[in-house]
């Protein structure tokens, strides 16, 4: 907001709304009877009036912005707390209740679905907020993790799960195989590929989650 808006208002940044609109009044009334004076008198308290209320609607336009980004922002936060302590029916009413649904909100409803195990569902939004917002390096990077564990699970259904490779013709974990060569580590077992494809969609970090090292 330019500080000059304030100025012309005679207050500081740090008014409270109800002391803006007083002093708002306050010259409002005050030019309303200068502008009937003769002469370039009456003219500059006609422009003043213009001024004044440019500057009002300029304020209070940009202070209620301010407010319902800042209640946009909690209600975010409230709803990544319920998702973190495993209250996924509570996120999910939280989440309905938004009115304007950016990026951010098609985020979390993917994180929510992928907390549901629906995991087509959860990359249909992170399509949409990565539509929405293109250079957003945390979606995008959600979406490829997303990516690997769908893939990954569509890999296990379709190996037999017979202990022995038929494409590579020798006795081999298709599983153990797959891990190594999305999540780039030896040794990485197939609960924890799953751990770290919802952690790296929350921004967590990767617990402990099983016994393998």
């Amino acid at each position: 907001m330019n500080k000059q808006y304030y100025d012309l208002l005679g207050v500081s940044e740090d008014a409270t709304d109800e002391e803006i609109r007083q002093k708002f009044e306050e010259l409002k009334k005050k030019y309303s009877e200068e502008r009937f004076l003769e002469g370039e008198a009456g003219n500059e308290a006609a422009k003043m009036l213009n001024k004044l209320d440019v500057a009002y609607n300029e304020i209070m336009t940009e202070r209620m912005e301010k407010r319902a980004a800042g209640n946009e922002a909690s209600s975010y936060t409230k709803v990544d707390q319920f998702i973190r302590d495993g209250k996924i029916a509570e996120a999910q009413a939280a989440l309905d209740e938004f009115n304007e649904r950016p990026a951010e909100w098609h985020y979390l409803q993917s994180v929510v679905f992928y907390k549901k195990n629906w995991m087509n569902e959860s990359k249909k939004q992170l399509e949409i907020a990565i539509q929405m917002d293109p250079s957003n390096e945390k979606y995008r990077i959600a979406y490829n993790k997303l990516k690997d564990k769908i893939d990954f699970d569509k890999k296990k259904a379709e190996t037999p799960q017979n202990g022995y490779n038929t494409a590579q013709g020798q006795g081999a974990d298709p599983n153990t195989d797959y891990d190594q060569q999305q999540m780039g580590g030896g040794g990485f077992c197939e609960q924890c590929a799953t751990c770290c494809a919802c952690n790296m969609l929350f921004n967590c970090c990767l617990n402990s989650c099983c016994g393998c090292r």
